[in-house]
């Protein structure tokens, strides 16, 4: 079985680090997550102009 890769650069996996390969790429992922760069799809919700009439 091979090594694990990281999802940001692709280099292998740091097992400090896991998933990635340093603290510079587990920065970058998540400065992406906070900046709304990655989203987890969800049921929409209604805005307050669709809401109760």
């Amino acid at each position: 079985m091979s090594k694990p890769k990281c999802p940001i650069c692709e280099k292998p996996a740091s097992p400090e680090h896991l998933p990635f390969c340093s603290a510079r790429c587990a920065d970058l992922d998540l400065h992406r997550w906070l900046s709304g760069r990655y989203v987890v799809p969800g049921a929409a919700t209604p805005t307050d102009d669709e809401g109760d009439d």
